[in-house]
């Protein structure tokens, strides 16, 4: 793991529940990162979200090279 949540945090000033990544585990300088958020289905933005149960388009795309 490059930087774990407590990095993060230095960095950034976001916290939760607005901090919407938990560790970055890749870097390509310039080009990309690759993060890691960690969800539960406690999470706010669950609760209610469809009739049939909740759905996050996000956590469905994970690991989807286009999401």
């Amino acid at each position: 793991m490059i930087l774990d949540v407590v990095e993060i945090q230095k960095l950034l000033p976001h916290r939760y529940p607005f901090l919407m990544v938990d560790a970055i585990v890749e870097v390509e300088r310039l080009k990309r990162i690759v993060g890691i958020k960690n969800v539960s289905i406690n999470e706010y933005y669950f609760q209610g979200h469809f009739l049939s149960g909740p759905f996050s388009r996000k956590a469905r795309d994970a690991g989807r090279p286009d999401s």
